[in-house]
């Protein structure tokens, strides 16, 4: 962070901490006279509208009507450090976008209430002095020739449609009227702690907003779907990258890689970290330290997604064969898998109990099991609920919802996602998997260290599931995909 030492200031600068500590720069007066001057004055034509500003302003309006007379806060959040004075790539809070489009850090939405049930939709948003102020070169964390030009308050205003912007430098004054007022606050907690300190928490009332915002985040629009449509695409783009690359990677780390760069060329970035697990690490569900060696018997196990641009994410999963063919056994456990999943996607449909897949799929996994001569007891102790024996080798259920958030929906109450029902707009995967631990004595030998899952994203409509990912799923389409990409390389 520099240090201000110019008295020309016209723009009062944000009161709220830092999330960085970088040494302080003593800027002499005559370079910050010398770096004040001399600037060709620049046009600020005004910023396009984001794109679908109708539908931001309409679940903003959705989310008024939930909490009438209430103020609702909804902050972006920081950029994280990454280590001392450098920070990751800045990501907003999936609520925050969902209901603004705003992708820069720092910024807060407030709900304030108007009229008799609405709202003002008030941004506040990190101004824009130019060249008037000097933190445009002294402040290494927001001045523009540091890290680039922000948006500003009226072009904000513009591009976002909001009623009303504002700078940050005026959120201490509202958090000191709101304290005063005691007016009823409902903040989005977890996502800024300088907010989280500034106002007092209300735990049920606070629970209620992030629950609200979970749940109408889990039926899709149009626009979402289309956004999820282009995820798989590109996560499929990448998916081909990762099968050329293994024709010589020697390493895990290399398929990562070749996932990763794919992520950034047709979207924003991964989704969530890349799983590139070979043999044995396959049977680690969340895999991602990436460091193993590629053996050519093993099988490896790719599971990720490509972040479009707006930040909606795919998640999908192939188990390859390094060597290009399947074993016996390898195809064994493959075709079973592809059989649950097969049986899970039948069950997609609007109505249906949203664990119906994951029943579907878990009573062919067990059959199998039985059929392999993993699981010697009978199948209906396999499967009673009071013993549900056969998680030993597939510990985790067949879906999640999907949208901006890779497990989107997450603080939907239970009645509405994992104990309700399926309804047209939601997004989910489908992803059985067995795992055959490499030291698990009731597993047959052959089958020990072999891990496989397949995972796929599915909309449901009125009809059915429609899968929004299109790789190759059966043992034999996989081995024709690999032959074709290695022919081409």
């Amino acid at each position: 962070m520099g240090f201000m030492v110019h008295k020309r200031r016209r723009t009062k600068p944000s009161k709220r901490p830092r999330q960085l500590v970088v040494a302080q720069t003593a800027y002499p007066p005559a370079l910050v006279e010398f770096m004040m001057q001399g600037w060709k004055p620049r046009p600020r034509p005004q910023p396009a509208k984001v794109k679908g500003y109708a539908r931001f302003a309409a679940r903003r309006r959705a989310l008024s009507r939930a909490f009438p007379g209430e103020v609702l806060v909804i902050p972006t959040g920081h950029e994280k450090v990454r280590a001392n004075d450098t920070t990751w790539r800045f990501r907003p809070s999936s609520d925050f976008y969902y209901l603004t489009g705003n992708q820069e850090p720092d910024c807060v939405l407030v709900l304030w209430p108007s009229g008799k049930t609405g709202h003002e939709h008030v941004l506040y948003v990190e101004p824009n002095p130019g060249r008037t102020d000097a933190t445009f070169f002294t402040d290494r964390n927001k001045g523009e020739l540091w890290v680039g030009p922000r948006l500003g308050v009226p072009e904000s205003r513009e591009r976002y449609q909001v009623d009303r912007c504002a700078p940050l430098g005026e959120l201490g004054q509202l958090f000191r009227e709101l304290r005063g007022r005691r007016r009823p606050v409902r903040v989005l907690r977890g996502v800024d702690p300088d907010i989280d300190r500034a106002l007092p928490a209300r735990p049920p009332a606070d629970r209620e907003l992030a629950t609200a915002l979970s749940e109408m985040r889990l039926i899709k629009d149009d626009m979402e779907v289309a956004a999820l449509k282009r995820a798989c695409v590109a996560t499929r783009h990448a998916l081909d990258d990762v099968v050329r690359a293994l024709r010589r990677a020697k390493t895990e780390r290399e398929l990562e890689a070749a996932f990763a760069r794919r992520a950034r060329i047709e979207g924003n970035d991964v989704g969530f970290n890349v799983i590139a697990a070979a043999g044995e690490h396959a049977c680690i569900l969340h895999w991602t330290a990436n460091n193993g060696q590629l053996r050519t018997r093993d099988l490896v196990l790719i599971d990720a997604g490509v972040e479009t641009n707006e930040l909606y994410t795919g998640d999908l999963t192939r188990t390859l064969p390094v060597s290009g063919k399947f074993s016996k056994a390898q195809r064994e456990v493959y075709d079973l898998v592809i059989e649950a999943q097969n049986a899970a996607l039948a069950a997609v449909r609007p109505g249906a109990d949203f664990v119906e897949p994951h029943r579907a799929a878990t009573r062919v996994l067990a059959e199998g099991l039985v059929r392999l001569g993993v699981l010697r007891a009978p199948l209906a102790q396999a499967l009673d609920e009071r013993q549900q024996l056969y998680k030993r080798y597939t510990l985790h259920n067949t879906s999640h919802m999907l949208g901006l958030d890779v497990h989107d929906g997450a603080q939907a109450r239970p009645q509405r996602y994992r104990e309700g029902r399926l309804v047209p707009g939601m997004v989910l995967t489908i992803e059985p998997g067995l795992y055959f631990q490499v030291d698990d004595l009731t597993v047959p030998a052959r089958l020990r260290g072999i891990g496989v899952r397949v995972e796929d994203d599915v909309l449901v409509t009125t009809r059915g599931g429609r899968l929004l990912s299109d790789v190759p799923r059966a043992s034999d389409d996989v081995e024709r995909w690999l032959k074709r990409l290695w022919q081409g390389a």
